[in-house]
């Protein structure tokens, strides 16, 4: 599936590949502020760097006059550092101001980015964040001070996905910055657990930070009129216990719930549209539905997925997970 950018986003990495005048791949002989994110391994880096006017007398007022980057990355994330320097020049921001910057102003910039691509957002504020600590030491600022939060304990917190040495301070900020509320939108704004999944569900995984910044979720299930309570609450107990592989629902368990085998079924279906199968054409496989029976979701993997002998992983760990997140608890997922 492609993805789907504005045509501001397209335009502006174009520009920026074929060095149009006006655009900011490159570097500063002499910057100010230098900083970076991520790691070429993980497959998204940027090392941003800044230029300013300096004040003579108080360093605080200095202003970013020129901003630079070299990125290495996909479209959206070349287009996110092009719209970042842009914001950055056009408004004259000193670099304390610069740390108000969200990668929500950088998104609005570039007239929306696919959900799966916010990530490339997120990497120019921290870029540009790790750039105004370089500042601010370079110019003998202190910004605690000035009440700001340098973050230092993030670097030496204990690691909660190996596969981009993100740390488990980091996670939790980020997860209260960016109101992140499930596995998905994590993994779409940080890219944490986005390769081999194994940090989504592990003792003290995503999951677990989830539940601890936001409070144990809570599994509602609200009867219908006409439906005993003791119906309900047989039904909640059921979730909860994680009923055995494979086992169907009734038809009055789904009306207990509060939503139709119907509307189950599309949502299914979108999941796997917007988020499953893009996951899986990145690695050359994709998955078909052969069909839906209450809860239990028959899938066939196809492509390079077909073969591999981690499928069985694949279906539980990544494809059946994902459901249960963003679909229904109950979801089963059964290969044929």
């Amino acid at each position: 599936m492609a993805w789907e950018y504005s045509e501001k986003t397209k335009r502006l990495f174009l520009d920026a590949i074929h060095g149009k005048p006006g655009t900011h791949l490159g570097e500063i002989a002499q910057p100010d502020g230098v900083g970076e994110y991520g790691s070429i391994v993980c497959g998204d880096a940027m090392r941003f760097m800044f230029r300013c006017d300096r004040h003579p007398t108080d360093p605080t007022q200095d202003v970013i006059v020129e901003a630079r980057y070299l990125t290495f990355g996909c479209t959206s994330a070349i287009a996110s550092s092009e719209a970042l320097c842009s914001i950055l020049e056009n408004g004259r921001y000193t670099p304390i101001k610069a740390l108000e910057i969200r990668n929500s102003d950088i998104v609005e910039y570039l007239e929306g980015l696919p959900e799966q691509k916010i990530h490339c957002s997120v990497m120019g504020t921290e870029a540009l964040q790790a750039a105004v600590f370089d500042w601010a030491r370079r110019r003998g600022v202190d910004l605690r001070t000035l009440g700001l939060d340098v973050h230092p304990e993030e670097e030496h917190g204990r690691v909660v996905c190996k596969c981009f040495s993100l740390t488990e301070p980091y996670l939790k900020r980020k997860i209260r910055e960016l109101n992140l509320r499930t596995i998905p939108e994590i993994i779409n704004a940080l890219k944490a657990g986005g390769a081999c999944m194994s940090c989504h569900y592990a003792p003290g995984g995503l999951q677990d930070l989830l539940d601890e910044v936001w409070g144990v979720r809570q599994l509602r299930v609200v009867a219908s009129a006409g439906e005993s309570a003791a119906l309900a609450t047989e039904v909640q107990r059921a979730v909860a216990e994680e009923r055995p592989h494979g086992s169907l629902l009734d038809q009055a368990e789904w009306a207990a719930s509060g939503i139709s085998a119907y509307q189950f079924g599309k949502k299914v279906e979108k999941a796997i549209d917007d988020y499953i199968r893009p996951m899986l054409a990145q690695d050359g496989g994709d998955l078909e539905i052969v069909d839906i029976k209450g809860n239990l979701v028959y899938c066939r993997l196809s492509g390079a997925c077909a073969g591999c002998r981690g499928a069985a992983q694949t279906l539980k760990l990544m494809i059946e997970r994902t459901l249960k997140e963003m679909v229904d608890e109950r979801v089963r997922v059964i290969q044929v």
